[in-house]
């Protein structure tokens, strides 16, 4: 597939940009470029390659699951107008 230079005038003016005829000859050849190269991958054949979730065969690093700050609950619900039961009351709503 390839992109003439008044589909891409169409295109630049669907998306609001404003294109000198210099950048409108480059932005065609780059457009067409890319679709030349989608083209390309387009035709290789994969039936037969397995899906992979990263390209590196690695593992993530993790941390150890370990509590790192103080419990303050009962600071912050000291100045609350009202708890019960280490929680926030609140006034009824929906009825």
């Amino acid at each position: 597939m390839s992109l003439s230079e008044q589909q891409v005038t169409q295109i630049a003016y669907l998306a609001r940009l404003s294109l000198s005829e210099a950048e409108l000859k480059d932005n065609t050849k780059d457009l067409n470029a890319i679709l030349g190269l989608a083209e390309q991958l387009g035709a290789i054949d994969t039936d037969d390659i397995e899906p992979m979730a990263h390209p590196l065969h690695m593992t993530q690093r993790l941390r150890t699951d370990e509590v790192t700050e103080i419990d303050q609950s009962e600071n912050f619900q000291s100045i609350a107008p009202s708890t019960g039961n280490k929680h926030y009351l609140v006034p009824t709503v929906i009825e």
